[in-house]
């Protein structure tokens, strides 16, 4: 068995597939597989379907997403996680995005999104069991399967610094406003309880679509942060 399984969703982006190869391929640590899903190869019911069948083939002790356009934060990630994640169920960090650091939020605080990058998080495969991503939710199914696993009460894992480099411009990114909908219904249907979370969302786009630098100068400040954004 493999420690980790890397795993890559591809369709139609061969450029950001090449970066993703070259962050891959550069990991000094060595003992995982990678599994590419393409959607041009294979076709697929979409994203989470295609992740699905990336969670299938995994044969590592835990297993991350790293898609078309995303990178490994260092050629010492995988190593750094290897050395520091101490068999816990759930391992993650921080995120960079738009060349900012992005603070991982405390994983306790999953009833308000999920707390860091879904790229930043390892799933031990073993917890995972036969839970997968719900494909009724085409942008938010990844906060479902997150928050599925922390309702088990795992043990959690963070490690303070980045993980992954962020490629924006993504399907939940673009479609922001379906993805809180949808985490909202995550919500209702799990139990979790965050009233104020859907207006601190919006806000919180609201400013990074207005003013990035005061945003980032936001998510710079953690208790200011963990209130408003």
């Amino acid at each position: 068995m493999v420690f980790f399984s890397v795993v890559t969703i591809v369709k139609n982006n061969p450029f950001g597939f090449n970066k993703t190869k070259q962050s891959v391929d550069l990991q000094f640590f060595k003992d995982f597989e990678w599994i590419v899903v393409d959607g041009d190869v294979e076709p697929d019911n979409g994203i989470y379907d295609a992740m699905n069948k990336g969670v299938a083939r995994a044969q590592g002790q835990y297993i991350v997403f790293i898609n078309a356009g995303d990178q490994f934060a260092s050629v010492t990630t995988l190593q750094d996680v290897h050395e520091l994640c101490d068999g816990a169920d759930i391992v993650y960090g921080d995120a960079i995005e738009d060349g900012h650091m992005k603070k991982a939020k405390s994983h306790d605080a999953i009833a308000q999104g999920l707390f860091t990058h879904h790229q930043s998080i390892y799933y031990n495969l073993n917890a995972v069991g036969d839970l997968r991503y719900d494909e009724s939710y085409p942008i938010a199914a990844d906060y479902k399967f997150t928050a599925q696993m922390m309702l088990s009460d795992p043990t959690v894992r963070y490690i303070a610094q980045a993980l992954c480099v962020f490629e924006t411009g993504g399907v939940s990114q673009i479609n922001a406003n379906q993805g809180r909908a949808e985490q909202r219904h995550i919500r209702q249907e799990l139990g979790l309880w965050a009233p104020f979370t859907p207006l601190r969302q919006w806000f919180g786009h609201w400013i990074k679509s207005k003013c990035a630098s005061l945003y980032w100068g936001i998510k710079k400040i953690d208790i200011v942060s963990g209130v408003i954004l």
